[in-house]
């Protein structure tokens, strides 16, 4: 254990076979379980990955509610120039703990790392694992296979705006949504880069690129993404591309989510849809993310909260935050880790060796040794 003023971390050196050239080099990844059942799952996560056989390096850093509690500390004063200097990844658990009334650590830590180190694509993929999960008739894993990307860096969630005459009966209350030519062309090119590069889970190729938007209502911002859109869609012709509304897009997910592919959004519209295409996939527990700028540090964080009520009980699923460990693998190069990952989550969801919430028995705990039992080998 290492300690300064400003950090408190555990270093691990995680290397399990003879150099292979066609491997990438070992990574360094920071791991901030946060809060929660962040702590539970992100431990279950690490255990997964190293037994997949990745060359990996972690430092832990306590960066959470407890520290925030402890000493004031939300985030140290060169946090987050230290994350991108000093790490290939980030890998965060959930942030939010009923003692901090302000929630203003999980504010400080996590929209400052998508903020102050400009990750500026969320990449949530939807996936259905087993149709038993779906509540929806007549949907197969074949039928929820897209992925959202959504802007993470403007929009409403950049608190600019302000209240006035607070507690009067004339208060006012501004929201300012903030959207900007150089963050709407930049996250509609990586929609379709992303759908150039990806493949769907049974290896055919991805081809739609959906924009979401209200610009019927949102006459200004719409406009701006709508143009944009246009204009990246000419550069890519073999690319089909359709838009929505974002209160159509969600009555035709609970449908039929079958004709989505690549969905790129703004940054609220993108919060609220992935919660519901979560529901399609068996749920929070089962959603990953990652955030993304291409060619510098990245953070990866499986999509679901703290969840306080159930957090030190060993019942909180662990196959989301498992999903995005593979996630961050095949970021990093480590495509063959990422997927055997993948299978060995496949095979728990199949054979039921999972948490309750989605039809198993185990908890966290044993969950999380079951897909590393299976990863390894043994």
């Amino acid at each position: 254990m290492f300690s300064s003023p400003n950090y408190s971390f555990r270093v691990t050196c995680v290397k399990f076979s003879a150099v292979d050239p066609h491997k990438p080099s070992k990574k360094r990844i920071a791991v901030i379980p946060g809060d929660g059942i962040g702590q539970e799952v992100i431990p279950q996560a690490l255990k997964v990955i190293r037994a997949s056989g990745a060359d990996i390096e972690t430092s832990e850093l306590d960066w959470g509610a407890d520290r925030y509690l402890r000493d004031g500390t939300t985030v140290p004063a060169d946090g987050f120039a230290m994350l991108a200097r000093d790490f290939d990844a980030i890998f965060a658990g959930a942030f939010g703990d009923p003692r901090v009334k302000t929630n203003i650590h999980a504010k400080e830590i996590l929209l400052g790392m998508r903020f102050k180190m400009d990750l500026y694509a969320n990449v949530r993929p939807v996936r259905l694992l087993d149709a038993a999960l779906c509540p929806l008739k007549g949907i197969e894993p074949k039928d929820v296979d897209f992925v959202v990307i959504r802007e993470n860096t403007e929009g409403v969630y950049t608190d600019a705006g302000g209240v006035f005459k607070q507690g009067t009966p004339d208060e006012i209350a501004i929201q300012e949504d903030i959207n900007t030519r150089k963050g709407v062309e930049r996250i509609i090119r990586y929609a379709f880069e992303y759908c150039e590069d990806h493949q769907k889970l049974d290896g055919s190729p991805r081809q739609r690129v959906l924009m979401c938007d209200k610009s019927n209502a949102m006459t200004h911002a719409g406009g701006l993404w709508q143009r944009v859109f246009k204009e990246v869609s000419a550069e890519h012709p073999q690319i089909s591309t359709q838009h929505m509304y974002v209160d159509a897009l969600c009555m035709q997910m609970v449908r039929d989510p079958r004709p989505f592919d690549v969905i790129v959004t703004n940054n609220m519209f993108g919060d609220i849809i992935t919660d519901l295409a979560a529901g399609l996939q068996g749920g929070l527990g089962m959603a990953a993310s990652g955030n993304i700028h291409p060619g510098k540090t990245s953070m990866f964080e499986p999509v679901h909260g703290s969840a306080p009520p159930i957090a030190g009980k060993n019942v909180a699923n662990p196959l989301g935050a498992i999903l995005t460990a593979a996630m961050m693998l095949a970021h990093l190069g480590f495509s063959n880790e990422s997927e055997k990952i993948e299978a060995a989550v496949l095979g728990a969801v199949k054979q039921k060796k999972t948490t309750q919430d989605i039809g198993g028995t185990l908890g966290t705990l044993e969950a999380g040794e079951w897909v590393a039992e299976r990863v390894s080998g043994r």
